[in-house]
């Protein structure tokens, strides 16, 4: 992997896709084999987790669903404090059990939202699967339930993560150069 450009910033390699893939096979197993006869429905958040989730659910053995939920938090290389629902959810969640697929969980202000909307129409249960999680930046409690990696805090793109809407077309993950740290 080389160092990409992305706007005005440097990446260099930090994950790559057979990295990625490995992992990806484990959670979808670890999910199959935990909701098995439950038939779960995936709610993907978009945009960033539109990869992610298309690779997990190829994985995924079980009977399911998938649907997806726009959440807006990022502005640039960080997170702007406040969401925004773009796209909202049409299924009917009530007695389900549900998995959210994220793309990265770093401060948690995104899911903290959105739980509580979730949560008042009484589905069976709710559990996290996110591609990323910053355990240093996380400043809301969340329950991940499945993580495909722990990274450090610093900023990353492609594999359908951006900065600034580019740089998500990426198979592999990169990382912020620190000579470009924000």
């Amino acid at each position: 992997m080389d160092t990409i450009q992305v706007l005005d910033k440097t990446f260099v390699p930090y994950l790559s896709e057979e990295q990625i893939l490995d992992r990806i096979k484990i959670l979808a197993s670890e999910i199959s084999a935990d909701y098995e006869n439950l038939n779960p429905l995936f709610i993907g958040i978009l945009n960033g987790s539109f990869i992610f989730a298309a690779d997990l659910y190829k994985h995924i053995s079980i009977p399911s669903s998938i649907s997806f939920i726009k959440l807006v938090s990022y502005k640039g290389t960080s997170s702007s404090g406040t969401v925004i629902t773009a796209i909202g959810l049409e299924e009917n969640i009530n007695d389900r059990h549900i998995i959210i697929i994220e793309d990265i969980v770093d401060t948690g202000k995104t899911l903290s939202t959105f739980l509580p909307t979730l949560h008042k129409q009484s589905p069976a249960s709710i559990k996290i699967c996110t591609l990323l999680q910053k355990p240093d930046a996380l400043q809301h409690v969340l329950d991940t339930h499945y993580v495909g990696f722990e990274i450090p805090d610093k900023f990353v793109v492609g594999y359908g993560l951006d900065y600034d809407g580019m740089g998500r077309n990426s198979k592999n993950i990169y990382q912020l150069s620190t000579a470009d740290e924000y």
